[in-house]
């Protein structure tokens, strides 16, 4: 083959070899898009956000060929939710996943026109996200995750486990705008069963060994600790170990997805998992052209409770057969 024949050649397959490159990246940009905005690192969330991409796959999609997922993630850091929130409505995604209340706060913030749906947030309704549960009436749909109304259970699971506990303390960050709600909810169970709850407040990640030795100082018995907030979920190992540390009862307002096997002495919530697979469902019907007006909001169906064994043993505690029985994941 001549050296000009061979040069045509190598042209004719290097420009064969491009053409599909070329329309694969441009129909890429065609693909529908969907935000996902997350409060912690790739790591910590990757459990709730492969459960979001199953949710795709179960819908139908093949992520890179028939979808495109713009993940952000604030690395527990909240004062990045509000740059990382622009970018996604810069972007001009289809549709943006909000997994937790701060999220969807700082997105409502940031657009009215592209459709949200929340995947696990407490009392949209009374925080002004949509204007009732049967009718969203805006841009905002998707999944409530009920855990200001489901504390009364973990109060109640605190006693059960506890049966002399006399006070518990609540793990609060005061600036998380659920927090008021839920403590206000665990002290109105608390003294239905009769005995006192009380805050315990950490702002930052800095202030959650100094939390946990506050409950030994105030004489409390045992410890709740919710995770709707970012940081607080970010760090829950960080409270675990500090907890078995100083010997404290603690029960997490959370599904025990990993946080039993983290060491948690006791774990019960709505699945996030569940809740973030269902979330799928709903982008499906927003890209198909249902308007989130018009879908209702979904409370979860799935609760889960977990127990650790080895940790009960380490602090001293004796956790009854009747929470044995109704675990979904006992560690032992």
């Amino acid at each position: 083959m001549s050296n000009m024949r061979r040069r045509e050649f190598i042209t004719l397959i290097g420009g064969g070899a491009a053409w599909p490159l070329a329309v694969r990246a441009e129909q890429g940009a065609n693909l529908p898009r969907i935000g996902i905005l997350w409060g912690a690192s790739p790591s910590v969330v990757a459990p709730f956000h492969e459960a979001f991409r199953q949710g795709l796959r179960d819908a139908g999609y093949v992520e890179g060929r028939t979808i495109v997922i713009e993940a952000r993630f604030s690395e527990g850091k909240i004062e990045l939710l509000p740059v990382l929130a622009k970018e996604l409505v810069r972007l001009n995604v289809d549709v943006i996943v909000a997994p937790s209340t701060p999220m969807l706060r700082v997105l409502k913030q940031e657009t009215t026109t592209i459709p949200i749906v929340m995947a696990n947030v407490s009392d949209p309704v009374g925080f002004g996200f949509v204007t009732s549960l049967r009718q969203p009436g805006g841009n905002i749909t998707g999944f409530a995750n009920l855990t200001v109304e489901q504390v009364g259970k973990n109060i109640e699971l605190c006693k059960e486990a506890l049966p002399e506990l006399a006070r518990l303390a609540v793990l609060v960050n005061p600036a998380a705008p659920d927090a008021a709600a839920v403590l206000k909810e665990a002290q109105a169970a608390a003294r239905t069963l009769g005995f006192d709850a009380h805050p315990v407040e950490a702002r930052q990640p800095a202030d959650l060994e100094g939390a946990v030795e506050q409950v030994i100082k105030q004489h409390s018995g045992a410890l709740l600790v919710s995770t709707i907030e970012g940081f607080i979920f970010a760090n829950r190992i960080r409270i675990i170990e500090a907890t078995i540390k100083h010997r404290v009862p603690t029960v997490f307002a959370a599904p025990p997805f990993g946080l039993a096997k983290a060491g948690a002495l006791l774990a019960y919530g709505a699945s996030s998992p569940d809740m973030l697979r269902r979330a799928a469902g709903y982008v499906d019907k927003i890209l198909k052209g249902e308007k989130p007006a018009s879908l209702p909001v979904e409370q979860p169906i799935k609760f889960e409770l977990g127990v650790n064994m080895k940790t009960a043993k380490t602090i001293g505690v004796t956790v009854p057969v009747s929470i044995l029985v109704r675990a979904d994941e006992v560690i032992e």
